[in-house]
């Protein structure tokens, strides 16, 4: 019964939409110009590079980062949700030790590049945070987690982040970890598909804790169980912060229909992430990954551990190769591309429940939104389709921001004594 009204629920939704949109031709500048300063726009996950440069990401210096403060004045992304990534790593003390260090120091580069331009930027704490930015004229920076393999199985670490600032959490990447399975596992680490059952002890005793200090639960990567168990645990909404469609591409890494409309049903938000591989299933980009990152090092993807099977100078060239194959995987798929999962995604679960987020230094972005300072990019192809402009500011952001007042709403904010200081 429960899946017959979720099912009607969205074709009511998808109904309406497809009822009361229609093709627009291509907008003035002066048009496009007033809409894009008329929304709130959010990108809900990016990631920065281990060689992220503080010092030289000001205004009028533009790098090779898919983000820096010239691209976000350029594009006028109003926040960008930075992500406290580690790489995934087979589960030992020492890596994760190894994790953590590296989640640190970008937590310290990222407060640093926002002390260094407080007149441009600052950090985002509520969604309050989010209104005061944008009157203000400022570029948010939301600090966001990925891969819980940082935290070993210490859920207490949680709180320690939150006094740091992040406001969104997501729990697994390539590889299962203390918390969760993956919806990637790896081979070369050892995992198996599903070894957890979903979220293990650790997972399922950290859904209550991020619900309890207002930190919006992130199920993108998650296993169809991982997900269904964290919707089930959680008080509050949760998002996808950068996941695809599996109808489009047909990957463990998209999500199914059944979860787009689960996730809907919790009253979340899917963002649907400008990620070639997952917009697009090309033989090109599967061939020239194997052949430019791993075939030249006698590897095969997926299946070798590059760390585990070349000595340090094999494993500099892999790093080199995949940092230069990540910053050109925008060109395997278009930003017409992107849209149209956009489309399928808002047609399937609702105008409600659509958001954006790129993925950028890690392999995200089209050609057309190849970096933050193309996003009016994105607004000109919306306005085209015939998206109203209530429509465009629901999907930029204004999505988001209902789910972190839902979040905000329910949370206990019980926290520990040293935490309730700060």
């Amino acid at each position: 019964m429960k899946k017959i009204v979720i099912s009607a629920f969205a074709l009511i939704l998808s109904l309406n939409f497809s009822c009361s949109k229609k093709t627009s031709d291509e907008p003035s500048e002066k048009e496009l110009t007033r809409i894009h300063d008329s929304v709130v726009t959010i990108d809900t996950h990016i990631d920065i590079r281990d060689d992220f440069d503080a010092k030289g990401n000001d205004a009028g210096a533009e790098t090779a980062d898919q983000i820096d403060l010239a691209k976000l004045e350029k594009g006028q992304l109003d926040v960008a949700a930075l992500a406290l990534f580690a790489d995934p790593l087979r589960r030992t003390p020492e890596n994760i030790a190894l994790a953590r260090k590296q989640v640190d120091a970008k937590l310290a580069v990222i407060e640093d590049f926002v002390n260094k331009h407080p007149d441009k930027l600052e950090f985002i704490r509520s969604s309050q945070d989010i209104e005061k930015t944008v009157k203000e004229k400022k570029h948010g920076i939301l600090l966001s987690f990925l891969n819980a393999l940082s935290l070993g199985k210490d859920t207490s670490l949680i709180e320690h982040y939150y006094k740091h600032g992040v406001r969104l959490f997501g729990f697994s990447h390539a590889g299962n970890n203390d918390w969760t399975d993956s919806s990637r596992p790896n081979e070369s680490f050892g995992d198996k598909p599903d070894e957890a059952g979903g979220l293990t002890a650790t997972g399922k005793q950290a859904v209550p804790i991020l619900n309890r200090l207002g930190i919006i639960i992130d199920v993108s990567q998650l296993t169809t169980k991982a997900l269904n168990q964290t919707l089930e645990l959680s008080k509050a909404p949760v998002i996808a912060s950068h996941s695809g469609l599996k109808s489009v591409v047909d990957n463990t890494r998209n999500l199914s229909d059944d979860e787009l409309k689960a996730i809907a049903a919790k009253g979340g938000v899917v963002h649907i992430v400008a990620f070639a591989a997952y917009l697009k299933d090309t033989a090109a980009f599967k061939e020239d990954y194997q052949k430019k990152i791993f075939e030249p090092l006698g590897l095969v993807a997926g299946k070798d551990n590059p760390k585990e099977k070349l000595d340090s100078a094999g494993y500099a060239r892999y790093k080199a190769a995949y940092l230069d194959f990540s910053r050109n995987e925008w060109k395997y798929a278009t930003l017409s591309e992107y849209i149209n999962s956009v489309d399928r995604a808002v047609k399937l679960i609702g105008i409600n429940h659509v958001g954006f987020s790129s993925d950028f230094n890690h392999g995200g972005g089209v050609k057309g939104y190849a970096n933050v300072g193309e996003g009016l990019n994105i607004t000109r192809e919306l306005i085209k389709r015939g998206y109203s402009e209530e429509d465009i500011k629901k999907l930029w952001g204004g999505n988001f921001i209902r789910v972190f007042k839902e979040v905000e709403k329910n949370a206990g904010k019980k926290l520990s004594p040293e935490v309730a200081k700060n």
